[in-house]
């Protein structure tokens, strides 16, 4: 029986278009037709027997064998490109500044920059990580030439690359860490902070009595209390260290805020051949996990009462 040999192009094409969310975008960046790109993808789905992706909207999402396709297509590509690379030579060099938020310094950043070096051991990579304003504030400065940063979809010069619904962090011991009655003790970084914001307004609004038992500068931090059982806090499940887990406490109310935005920023600078082989492995790398964490967060959760709503309820 004969091997299926698949077409690369076409691989990366449907990379590109799954990262961009749609194929129009893909086709622009390609410099290919939309219809050129479509068909494309008929034929790869011809090949394979299997349809790759579905409508969503305005947007698209891969079906089961079409995660499975780009699960691989990326495995594929990075491979050829490393390949390409190897045999080339260092052909890039210089250096590049990177900042991200700490949620993903652990988590992501490793298997990034690891594949970065691999292929370009002769660039020098300056990486900073800290809260999302300071990440903004020198890349608008012109101290970084790329940021992964959150909440920032909206800046001109952001690259989505996913968005991620709030979710409520508790230790995973889950043990109660308050009596009834008494104010929900939470864990939170220092004012201003977005999911703080987030996370007592949809307190409020639901009537659920609240209190700061702890604030912290730093990512660890917080971690460290919320494992220890000082309180909860409201962040993505981006990261999550071993002690901690996402709560399914039914009491937590869901935060009426949209899901929080992941982009890449270049703050509308040039790159250099080294930032823009950074910035499209960052997107690649990123944009499968971050993709699979928002939908598997996404499950639906019974409606929080309110304590007032719950005292209306017992007099009637």
């Amino acid at each position: 029986m004969p091997h299926l040999n698949l077409d690369m192009d076409v691989l990366r094409t449907v990379v590109l278009a799954h990262q961009l969310g749609s194929f129009h975008r893909a086709a622009a960046e390609v410099g290919r037709s939309q219809s050129a790109v479509s068909q494309q993808l008929r034929r790869l789905e011809d090949q394979l027997g299997e349809r790759l992706f579905q409508k969503t909207g305005r947007g698209l999402a891969p079906t089961e064998a079409g995660d499975v396709v780009l699960a691989y297509a990326r495995r594929i590509l990075g491979l050829n490109d490393e390949a390409i690379a190897a045999l080339r030579g260092p052909a890039l060099d210089g250096v590049v500044r990177f900042g991200l938020p700490a949620d993903f310094a652990e988590s992501w950043l490793p298997g990034a920059l690891g594949r970065f070096k691999r292929a370009h051991p002769a660039v020098r990579i300056e990486a900073i990580v800290d809260r999302n304003r300071r990440l903004l504030e020198r890349l608008d400065h012109g101290l970084l030439d790329l940021v992964v940063a959150l909440g920032s979809a909206a800046r001109p010069d952001a690259h989505p690359i996913a968005a991620l619904p709030h979710v409520w962090i508790g230790p995973r011991s889950g043990e109660p860490l308050h009596a009834p009655g008494e104010p929900l003790p939470l864990a939170m970084f220092e004012a201003p902070c977005f999911f703080r914001q987030a996370a007592l307004a949809a307190l409020d609004h639901h009537g659920i009595p609240w209190r700061i038992a702890f604030i912290s500068t730093s990512l660890h931090g917080l971690w460290a209390a919320i494992e220890a059982g000082l309180g909860v806090t409201l962040r993505t499940a981006v990261g999550l260290p071993a002690g901690v887990m996402v709560s399914r406490d039914p009491a937590l109310p869901r935060p009426a805020d949209p899901p929080i935005s992941i982009a890449l920023h270049t703050g509308h600078r040039p790159l250099t051949p080294a930032a823009s082989e950074l910035k499209a492995i960052m997107i690649d790398e990123l944009t499968r996990p971050l993709g699979a964490l928002s939908q598997a967060n996404r499950k639906p959760r019974r409606p929080v009462r309110s304590p007032r709503a719950t005292a209306k309820r017992t007099r009637r």
